[in-house]
Order: C-alpha cells, then sequence, then structure tokens
C-alpha cells in the first residue's frame, strides 16, 4: 500500500482534566502553565488524585496529532511509535486506528506507554503538563515502516525524536530512507524546549534534510538568535517551504520568496492541546492535494479553531473538517 504521509513521533497518550481553580495545582507542588517530567510512579500517583475530577484520553504527540489529522482530513496515512503492552498502549492503538485506519506501532514488552497529563484551567485554557516518556523514546530502528517511507508522498517527524536516546538514531535512519526514495521531509520543531537544547540540530535539519519546516515563534527566535521579523526573514531562506505560526496573530508561509500571511479565525478557546499540530495536520493534507500555500494555511488555520473549541488535540468530528474542506475548496 502507498500513503499519502507516514509519521514517525513519539507515542504519548493524553490525559486531559478540566480544572476549576488553581488551587489543586499548589496541592500537588506543580507550576501552573509548565511541562513537569516526571517518572511512571510519579505520574500514576498524580493521575489517580486527579482520576476523580473526570479524564479523557486521546493518542497524543505532535507527531501523532499531525498524521492522525491528515488520516481524518481524508488521506491514506499510517503513523511508527512506540508504546508499552499495557492499557494506554491498548487505548492508543485503538485511538490512531479509528483516525487513520492502522497504525505501526511497535510494543516494547518492558517499559510503560509514554503519557501526559494536562491540568486545564478553566479559567483561560491555560494547561499544567506531567510528562512520562515511557517506551516512546526508545524506539531503536524502523522495521516495516522503512519501506513504507520509501514509498509514501511525505514523511513527517518533531523535533523531540532528535533529542537523545535510540529513537535519535531511528529518526535520522528515516530520513535517510526518505531522502533515497525522494520522498518530501515535513519537520516540525514543536517545542521551544527542543530549540533551545538541540539549535544546531534542529537548524541542521531544516536546512539540509526538511522540504517544509514548521516553528511557532518562540522556536523561530530562539533558532535563528533573532527577533521575530529577522527570524521570519532568515527562516525564509533555509529550505522549500517555511511555516511560522504566530498564535493570535495567524502565521506566515513562506516560499519561493513569497510570503503569505494567515489569519486566525475565531473560536472560543477550551483547550490548546495540539492546536500546532493540527494546523500542520491541515497545512499539509492541502499541501498533498495541491492547494496553493495561502489555501493550505487557511486549512490549517480553521482547523486550528475547532481544535482549541474542544478538549483535546485532534478534532474527530469528520462532519466539521468536511465542512471546513469545503468552505477552503479541497476534496
Amino acid at each position: 500500500m502507498t500513503y499519502d504521509a507516514v509519521g514517525l513521533g513519539n507515542a504519548i497518550m493524553d490525559a486531559l482534566v478540566r480544572i476549576e481553580d488553581d488551587s489543586i495545582l499548589a496541592e500537588l507542588g506543580l507550576t501552573r502553565g509548565q511541562m513537569h517530567p516526571v517518572d511512571h510512579a510519579r505520574w500514576v500517583e498524580v493521575f489517580l488524585k486527579v482520576r476523580p475530577l473526570g479524564i479523557e484520553f486521546h493518542s497524543g504527540g505532535s507527531c501523532a496529532n499531525t498524521i492522525a489529522t491528515i488520516g481524518l482530513c481524508g488521506a491514506n496515512v499510517i503513523y511508527r511509535g512506540q508504546v508499552g503492552a499495557d492499557e494506554f498502549g491498548t487505548r492508543y492503538a485503538q485511538s490512531l486506528n479509528a483516525a487513520c485506519g492502522g497504525h505501526a506501532l511497535h510494543i516494547d514488552r518492558d517499559l510503560p506507554t509514554g503519557k501526559c497529563l494536562s491540568l486545564i484551567s478553566q479559567s483561560d485554557a491555560e494547561r499544567t503538563m506531567l510528562t512520562d516518556l515511557g517506551a516512546s523514546i526508545h524506539l531503536a530502528g524502523l522495521g516495516p515502516v522503512a519501506e513504507k517511507i520509501a514509498t509514501a508522498r511525505l514523511f513527517h517527524t518533531t523535533g523531540y525524536k532528535f533529542l537523545g536516546g535510540p529513537v535519535r538514531e531511528t529518526a535520522f535512519a528515516a530520513i535517510t530512507v526518505a531522502e533515497e526514495n525522494n520522498v518530501p521531509i515535513s519537520f516540525d520543531v514543536a517545542d521551544p524546549f527542543v530549540a533551545q537544547t538541540i539549535r544546531a540540530d534542529v537548524e541542521a535539519i531544516i536546512k539540509d534534510h526538511a522540504n517544509i519546516a514548521f516553528l511557532n515563534r518562540e522556536e523561530a527566535q530562539l533558532v535563528t538568535g533573532k527577533p521575530i521579523d529577522a527570524a521570519i526573514e532568515v527562516l525564509a531562506g533555509w529550505t522549500d517551504i517555511v511555516v511560522v505560526k504566530l498564535g493570535s496573530a495567524g502565521s506566515v508561509v513562506l516560499t519561493e520568496g513569497k510570503r503569505f500571511d494567515v489569519p486566525v479565525f475565531p473560536a472560543k478557546v477550551t483547550d490548546t492541546t495540539g492546536a500546532g499540530d493540527t494546523y500542520a495536520g491541515g497545512f499539509l493534507y492541502g499541501w498533498l492535494r495541491g492547494l496553493s500555500p495561502d489555501k493550505a494555511g487557511e486549512l490549517g488555520s480553521r482547523i486550528a479553531a475547532l481544535t482549541v473549541g474542544q478538549v483535546g488535540a485532534v478534532v474527530r468530528d469528520r462532519a466539521q473538517i468536511a465542512a471546513i474542506k469545503e468552505l477552503v475548496g479541497v476534496a
């Protein structure tokens, strides 16, 4: 089977909880608005304390969110990551099946599934997160997905894969397979932490390997070392297509010496989880279907607006997505 897009990412189960006020954060010793790296034991400890508030589960991780969005738009996609042989691993696979019609997950029998607990403040949708990467960063080898990358129309990955561990070499192996078979590469920096920690690697990946690159405002400034306007000018020369997501100011698409400014669309913000990922998914679906850069950006922006209006990173209402596709003018 030939795929429109193949993704390689850190498979993280999202557990989403809405909190009425911040008192529980103080009780748990958490800093509001920050991501807290934790081990499995600490994650479970906090999870059990907030579970009575009600929890929603969704397959997560930046790359998975993007690939699921492309799949829900109607493209033929598959995702490679690693989960544990546990309940969360089973839930993750089921969620991917629903969005993509299948998956290429590897199951680790010794490590737990990676997971992110997001405590979402109802007042302003601010997220306070606890993340246990678990099995996700220990994926060693592409396995059967190498053949799928070689024949795909697009390969997509994110900066998280290059932070270290066995998965770093797996990600570079995937890039090599894509390049050897002339498969375009899409790369999302995905987190300012990535841009700050492995800045030189991020620059090299965008310049030397990526055909399409996604960054947000902070990532663009960190990678280039310049204020945002100057950063956008610099990034325009790094690869074929650069997309800079500017939050409430919209986004900018840079390609072939041209700049396209894409607006945001009205939304009542409930949860900002995954908005940038689903923007990338909408954009890439548009690109795969031959939309102009500004129209691909519009599709991404409209899907991101739906995302922030719900709890969870991926818009799974196919009717809503179909309506947006019709509005933008893409099949």
